[in-house]
Order: structure tokens, then C-alpha cells, then sequence
């Protein structure tokens, strides 16, 4: 699903860090090594529709090498 973040991400909670995260060897074999995180947060989202809406989204982010792979896990409006 193709998506744009709009504004801030707010509501940011660490969910899982290191070896706790399932994709991390695949992460580190695609963007090199680092302290990954897996993280959540509340965001508005456009869609490739063009409808805006709340969503609450999951990421995982490293030092040095920032935020990738952005999922939305659901709708909060």
C-alpha cells in the first residue's frame, strides 16, 4: 500500500530493540549494522487515493542510518 506521511509522527513508543526485533538480520544484510529499533506512532497518512487519515504506523530505525520501511498496522478514524 503506497502511502505519504503528513506532518509529525506523534505518540512515538519503542516496541522492540536488537535482538528482540524478528527482521533484524534481513535489516542489517540491507542497510548494514546498527542499534535497530523497532518503533510505532500516530501519523496522518495520504493515500495513494488521495484520502487523508489517521494511522497508526510501525517502522524500525538505526543511528547513521534513519527510518526505514514505514507499515500501517490500522485506521484510527
Amino acid at each position: 500500500m503506497y502511502f505519504e506521511i503528513i506532518g509529525e509522527i506523534t505518540d512515538i513508543e519503542i516496541i522492540a530493540v536488537g535482538d528482540a526485533i524478528r527482521d533484524l538480520e534481513r535489516l542489517q544484510k540491507l542497510y548494514g549494522p546498527g542499534r535497530w529499533r523497532k518503533l510505532k506512532g500516530i501519523a496522518m497518512v495520504r493515500l495513494a487515493s488521495g484520502k487523508v487519515r489517521q494511522a497508526e504506523i510501525h517502522w524500525y530505525e538505526a543511528h547513521g542510518i534513519g527510518k526505514k520501511r514505514f507499515k500501517i498496522k490500522r485506521f484510527l478514524d
